[in-house]
């Protein structure tokens, strides 16, 4: 009896550590694309956590057309709900600070990323998107879904060529 007792917990106690790398956010495999740091509580380089293109596409995909005041007919873009992306590093600040690689930096409000559906777009139209094409992530708003959101504010909250996003 002793010895199925000890079998059994040693068991449970292998079952629990299993379950804790599925609660780690796994390190990049090909070169990094975004880097969120802040108030995460989960990470895999340091205090931040990098993600690679193969981890954005492991998250759940949403798509949306919209118009933009970049191109001159509605486009579709695909990728992650930016809820979902800090859902993964479990953020918890008021406020992201985006930044692109050219060092554009704008505050988005995690307000704005529960109230409306932002995606972290890795996909134009079906496509990957190139540096030189906005890509190759692009935070965008749902535009269409709501008048609010076709103005300046949100307009500036949707930050291309994305590569950094700060929890405050």
């Amino acid at each position: 009896m002793t010895t199925r007792r000890t079998l059994n917990a040693a068991l449970l106690l292998a079952g629990l550590s299993l379950s804790v790398p599925a609660l780690a956010l796994d390190a990049p495999t090909t070169r990094p694309i975004l880097t969120v740091s802040g108030k995460i509580a989960v990470k895999n380089a340091g205090e931040t956590a990098r993600f690679d293109m193969k981890m954005i596409e492991a998250l759940p995909q949403h798509s949306f057309t919209t118009r933009t005041p970049w191109f001159d007919k509605p486009v579709k873009f695909t990728g992650p709900l930016l809820a979902d992306l800090l859902a993964a590093v479990k953020a918890s600040g008021t406020t992201l600070s985006a930044v692109a690689i050219n060092d554009y930096k704008i505050d988005i409000p995690m307000a704005d990323v529960q109230k409306y559906k932002v995606i972290v777009a890795r996909l134009l139209d079906n496509k990957p998107m190139p540096v030189r094409d906005k890509g190759p992530l692009f935070v965008v708003f749902p535009f269409d879904s709501a008048a609010e959101l076709r103005t300046s504010t949100y307009y500036e909250r949707s930050i291309w060529q994305l590569k950094a996003l700060d929890v405050q």
